[in-house]
């Protein structure tokens, strides 16, 4: 069994400050997933035991296709549909909106799992999940490393099959705690990069 909280610990990969969050909430806490998925024999390690998980959990011959979000979720995906034995393709925002990476496509009625580095709000994966059905694929789950909801099922009726379930507190911008106040903020993630 993986420690996940370990692994992510040896790389320096939770973060405490203050942080921005994509989805534009404030927390103290930032699960830095690229740098547990740096050496790539931890990703190896981390994205096996998640395939294992998803074994487990979910009928992976219902599977067609892994679909993961860029950036956090190429890595992820791409290990963990190779354990899985499924083929891997991923989404990028164009102007603000997720699209197929140029030249992956998805099969009317194809069946897919969205794997996903962390899960706070879901705001990615239900983006993914509406690319997704735009193209009459099916999401049938979606697998993360960690989720840092606290919520047992942040995706409404789609199974999220992680490793790790977390309560880190987020906070709205106008109802910041006092102790982070004093912190400047920064904006880990990828989602505004142009």
């Amino acid at each position: 069994m993986v420690d996940i909280l370990k692994e992510f610990q040896d790389a320096k990969a939770i973060l405490k400050g203050h942080f921005i969050l994509s989805s534009g909430l404030h927390s103290d806490t930032y699960m830095q997933c690229a740098r547990a998925l740096m050496e790539p024999v931890r990703a190896e390690k981390l994205c096996r035991a998640l395939a294992e998980k998803v074994k487990r959990t979910i009928d992976i011959n219902k599977i067609d296709i892994v679909v993961s979000p860029a950036m956090g979720g190429v890595i992820v995906g791409f290990e963990t549909a190779k354990h899985l034995g499924k083929p891997s393709i991923f989404c990028e925002r164009v102007d603000g909106k997720f699209q197929l990476r140029r030249g992956f496509e998805l099969q009317k009625g194809q069946k897919v799992l969205v794997i996903e580095d962390v899960v706070t709000t879901g705001k990615s994966s239900l983006e993914t999940f509406e690319l997704i059905r735009a193209h009459g694929a099916e999401v049938v789950a979606e697998a993360a490393l960690i989720n840092r909801s606290g919520e047992d099922a942040p995706l409404g009726v789609i199974p999220l099959i992680t490793l790790e379930k977390l309560d880190i507190k987020t906070f709205p911008a106008d109802n910041v705690p006092d102790e982070l106040k004093n912190i400047p903020a920064i904006k880990p993630g990828s989602r505004f990069i142009k």
